[in-house]
């Protein structure tokens, strides 16, 4: 997607990919496999910079043709380079950060107000952090008791002027969560198998509260030139650095 678009923001995709896979494969419920069934849980992409992650596994679900990601972001392709909500599975329009975790925490008021077993899960970047509307957020999820909530934080380091310590220092943030109210576990954010565990572990607490996860991951992860490279936030693929990123891509496997 990102060579055929030539478009950015390959790297904070990479950061997140196992994370949205292991929402898909073994949390998400979505009836009959349709991404707009009416009793779905939610998933909100809250950092939409890194929609490409998440439509390759709308890809992998069907949802998505071939057709659909070789024209991502071609003129007239319904594809775009942030989250759009116009696009079946995609909940929120966002790329303007921190919005994202607020839709999230009033769909699961809503699914709690109707009596609805839904689950609201969001992926925020721990940049996004920075935002007063994640920590508003936070307040709320807490006093209404919305323990059908779960925010999942990609705490890759970077954000896009920069090194997040740097910019505006903000851990401990699974203390931070704690003192708001939320169950918290902080995890390998790369490690399908602990993600998958620590999602259930929080679900199986069966308390009043929201749930959050720390996820440490690496920007531009699996790709040796791009991890941790805060210039892969806006530097386009070549043909020369596309090959070579798929051939450490599978050599890796």
């Amino acid at each position: 997607m990102a060579l055929a678009g030539s478009t950015v923001h390959i790297a904070c995709a990479f950061s997140i990919i196992e994370i949205l896979l292991v929402l898909y494969r073994d949390h998400l419920n979505y009836p009959q496999n349709k991404p707009q069934a009416n009793n779905r849980d939610y998933l909100i992409l809250s950092k939409g910079h890194g929609v490409m992650a998440q439509y390759a596994c709308m890809h992998q679900l069907g949802w998505l043709s071939e057709s659909n990601l070789e024209n991502y972001c071609k003129d007239g392709t319904d594809l775009k380079g942030l989250s759009d909500s116009r696009i079946d599975g995609l909940e929120v329009t966002s790329g303007t950060l921190g919005h994202g975790f607020s839709v999230g925490v009033g769909l699961a008021l809503g699914a709690k107000l109707l009596g609805k077993s839904q689950k609201t899960y969001a992926v925020v970047g721990d940049g996004e952090m920075n935002e007063g509307a994640i920590w508003e957020g936070m307040l709320f999820a807490n006093h209404h008791k919305l323990s059908n909530f779960m925010v999942i934080v990609d705490a890759n380091g970077q954000q896009a002027m920069g090194k997040t310590h740097e910019i505006l220092g903000l851990e401990s943030l699974s203390d931070k969560f704690k003192s708001f109210g939320f169950d918290v576990l902080e995890i390998d954010g790369h490690n399908e198998s602990t993600l998958s565990a620590a999602i259930s572990k929080l679900w199986d607490m069966n308390s009043h509260s929201p749930k959050a996860i720390v996820a440490r991951t690496v920007k531009g992860k699996g790709v040796s030139f791009m991890e941790d490279n805060n210039e892969w936030h806006y530097t386009r693929l070549t043909d020369v650095s596309y090959h070579n990123a798929v051939s450490e891509l599978i050599n890796s496997k």
